[in-house]
């Protein structure tokens, strides 16, 4: 994880340096400064940095992993990686939702897509509790 810390933190550096050079830019050769450019570049500076503070978070309170030892084998990351349902519809069903609610909420139809936040809610619900409800319960 801490890999994975140290990247988003690069990144998060690098949109904030970049975004002080656009604003510096733009306002040198432009009438001022173009300000929705230098809000996103620090905006993606924030987000990035969010990932890589839970990152680093959740590296001090995970074993350390073949990715994070500088001296490991590909062996060493041989082994169970987690439980994939190979026979989930729920994923789907959550995609088909999603689509139409983004359907109905750029043709303004309000209704519809608030019917579709149900709908999202309730595929998500059957995702989470698929094994804890039904024939597969263990």
């Amino acid at each position: 994880m801490k890999v994975e810390a140290r990247i988003f933190e690069i990144l998060a550096m690098f949109f904030v340096v970049m975004g002080i050079i656009y604003a510096i830019c733009t306002y040198f050769y432009r009438t001022g400064v173009e300000w929705t450019g230098v809000v996103c570049m620090f905006f993606a500076g924030g987000l990035a940095l969010i990932a890589g503070t839970y990152f680093r978070f959740v590296a001090r309170r995970v074993e350390i992993r073949p990715e994070d030892y500088e001296e490991a084998e590909i062996e060493d990351g041989a082994g169970e990686l987690g439980f994939f349902s190979p026979h989930s519809y729920w994923p789907i069903a959550i995609a088909a939702s999603a689509t139409l609610f983004a359907i109905g909420f750029a043709t303004a139809n309000f209704w519809f897509a608030i019917a579709l936040v149900v709908a999202i809610i309730g595929t998500v619900a059957g995702l989470v509790f698929e094994y804890h409800v039904g024939p597969e319960k263990h």
